[in-house]
């Protein structure tokens, strides 16, 4: 690793697909080592910067550097040294899932018995079982294997905990943050907000295919709104509030309210209300 390098450094980036929106002037920067979380709802251009990211997409604007080399010329180099998983992991459904693992390590021409023995262990991975008979957690298992097998520098995933029972996401996040202790950096998608507010050091929030936000995950988090209830004549009503204390005092009380809950916005309404405005 070089010290000081960014993983990840997006200049620019713009990719549109005709008359259809793709992303727009995307510009981010990621430390070595960190742990990035990739927010938007269903359509907000996630999956195509992590398609341009890897080569897989060609775009119209902009420039792309992972690990300090250039997406466009030296896409074979990136891919030694990154993982990939696709939000939805698809395989040659004939093929038992030994030999997809096996045939992952020949595409990189690395041996990575042992690590891959190490995962499909804490996964509980069936390696007799054929593609075609495996669950979608059981086969985003094999994705996950086949992503980190080899001890990427970067690990790029898309989705990575959907389809996965909630055992198999904690043993998923102490394989992570292991391999993170040991120097990969993390850049992945997620709709799970918990997972990012637990894991996550940097996020960054992308709508409409801009990006309108990258802090930490803890600035992030951090909202002037507040949520108000009130009591007046047997009957509970409710308002989100985000001005000065004493106007809402005052507001208050010319309501001439029986009784009073003022509390912080939930994860999820701290992100909504953010995506409201921008």
């Amino acid at each position: 690793m070089s010290k000081g390098r960014p993983a990840v450094e997006i200049r620019n980036l713009t990719k549109s697909y005709g008359k259809h929106r793709g992303v727009s002037d995307i510009s981010l920067k990621i430390p070595e080592g960190d742990i990035f979380g990739f927010l938007g709802p269903n359509g907000a251009g996630k999956s195509t910067t992590i398609r341009c990211m890897l080569g897989m997409l060609r775009f119209q604007k902009g420039e792309i550097r992972l690990l300090g080399m250039d997406v466009r010329r030296q896409t074979e180099e990136i891919l030694r040294k990154v993982g990939y998983m696709p939000s939805e992991a698809m395989f040659y459904p004939n093929m038992k899932v030994k030999e997809v693992i096996r045939f992952a390590q020949k595409a990189r021409g690395m041996d990575c018995g042992r690590e891959a023995r190490k995962i499909c262990d804490l996964l509980d991975v069936d390696l007799e079982k054929k593609i075609g008979e495996l669950s979608l957690g059981n086969r985003k298992k094999v994705s996950i294997v086949c992503a980190m097998q080899h001890r990427p520098e970067l690990l790029i995933l898309d989705e990575p905990t959907s389809g996965l029972d909630p055992l198999m996401q904690e043993a998923f996040f102490r394989l992570l943050l292991e391999y993170n202790r040991e120097g990969t950096t993390v850049f992945f998608s997620s709709h799970v907000l918990p997972e990012v507010k637990r894991f996550c050091r940097h996020a960054g929030m992308i709508r409409e295919g801009e990006l309108i936000r990258t802090d930490s995950v803890e600035n992030l988090l951090k909202s002037p709104v507040r949520q108000v209830r009130y009591w007046k004549d047997g009957k509970e009503e409710a308002f989100s509030y985000s001005g000065e204390m004493k106007e809402l005092v005052r507001r208050l009380n010319g309501l001439e309210v029986e009784d009073l809950l003022i509390e912080e916005p939930s994860l999820e309404e701290s992100f909504r209300h953010y995506y409201e405005e921008g």
